[in-house]
C-alpha cells in the first residue's frame, strides 16, 4: 500500500514538475525577448505579454493533471492505479515541459519579430498553438485514464 501511494507521488511530482519547468523556461525565453523589444518598441507592451503568456499554461496543464488523479491518491491505491498515475505523470510532464520550451521560443521569435516593427501577432499565436495541442493531449490522456482506473478505495 505504501509502496503504491510512493509510486504514484512520484508520477504527480513529475506531471506538475516538469510542467512548472517548462513554463518557468517557455516564460523566461520570452521575458528575455520582451527586455530587447521594449527597447525598439514600448509602445507594443500588450502584445509582449499576449505573446509571453502563452507558456504559462503548460503549467497549469500539470495542476489540472493532479487535481484529476488526486481521488487516487490514499491508503488504498491499487498498484495498477499507482502504475497508471506514474505513467500518465511522466508522459504529462515531458510533453508539458517540451511544449512550453518550443512554444516560448516561437513566442519569443514573434516579440523579437513586433519589436522590430513586423505585425506577426496572429501567426506567432498560430504556429505556439501547435505545440499546445500536444500538452493538452497528455492532459487529455491522463483525464481519461482516470476514468479507467475504476473507484478509489477508502481505508
Amino acid at each position: 500500500m505504501t509502496l503504491n501511494l510512493i509510486i504514484a507521488f512520484i508520477g504527480v511530482a513529475f506531471m506538475v514538475g516538469l510542467s512548472g519547468v517548462g513554463s518557468v523556461y517557455g516564460l523566461t525565453m520570452c521575458g528575455n525577448a520582451v527586455v530587447g523589444a521594449l527597447k525598439k518598441r514600448p509602445d507594443a507592451m500588450g502584445v509582449y505579454i499576449l505573446l509571453s503568456a502563452l507558456p504559462s499554461t503548460q503549467g497549469i496543464y500539470g495542476f489540472v493533471g493532479f487535481f484529476m488523479v488526486q481521488k487516487y491518491l490514499t491508503a488504498g491505491i491499487s498498484t495498477l492505479q499507482a502504475a497508471a498515475i506514474l505513467g500518465g505523470g511522466i508522459a504529462l510532464g515531458l510533453v508539458a515541459l517540451l511544449s512550453a520550451i518550443r512554444q516560448g521560443q516561437v513566442c519569443a521569435n514573434g516579440v523579437a519579430a513586433t519589436g522590430s516593427g513586423h505585425n506577426v501577432t496572429a501567426g506567432t499565436m498560430i504556429m505556439a498553438a501547435f505545440p499546445e495541442f500536444y500538452a493538452i493531449l497528455a492532459l487529455l490522456v491522463v483525464i481519461l485514464m482516470g476514468g479507467l482506473m475504476g473507484e478509489p478505495v477508502v481505508l
